[in-house]
């Protein structure tokens, strides 16, 4: 093949790169498996990897702005071990979605009490009824520690998320 066919192959990988990243931020690896189902005949995961390496570069494409952004739109609903659990599955580095966790660390009692109220009345009466809240913001991604002050209605987060 000459140069010209493989930086043409080059420039139709970073063109579908640039409008898929034109709708929402993507993980390296995301954007990868994506462009993979759309390969062409003649293009192989070289040039793949060489189209992400350029928009690294141009900072078209961040693992800390995705992680960022997964995080704006879900952390409200979600506890730290869940939102740790779909930055890994989405392919962010792990050095990049604990700095990006560190951020909202101190909002986690906070998030899990809004959940908590949105969907119960009362404090549990019952154990059966403790363990259908408990599985509740355990399904929610919250650690044993926070669960249990929202549970026991503490007022004030002494330590945090401990």
């Amino acid at each position: 093949m000459n140069e010209e066919s493989v930086e043409s192959r080059r420039a139709k990988l970073l063109q579908r790169a640039v409008a898929l990243l034109a709708r929402r931020e993507h993980s390296r690896l995301e954007l990868a498996r994506k462009l993979e189902r759309r390969l062409d005949e003649g293009q192989d995961c070289r040039d793949i990897d060489a189209v992400l390496d350029d928009l690294q570069r141009r900072k078209l494409l961040s693992d800390e702005r995705f992680a960022a952004s997964v995080l704006r739109a879900r952390s409200a609903r979600y506890g730290e071990a869940r939102l740790a659990r779909d930055l890994q599955v989405r392919g962010v580095p792990a050095d990049v979605a604990r700095d990006a966790l560190e951020a909202i660390r101190n909002s986690e009692i906070d998030r899990a009490r809004v959940q908590w109220a949105r969907r119960f009345k009362a404090l549990p009466s019952s154990i059966e009824e403790r363990a259908r809240q408990t599985r509740f913001l355990e399904a929610r991604g919250f650690s044993s520690a926070v669960i249990r002050q929202v549970l026991r209605g503490v007022a004030d987060t002494e330590g945090g998320a401990a």
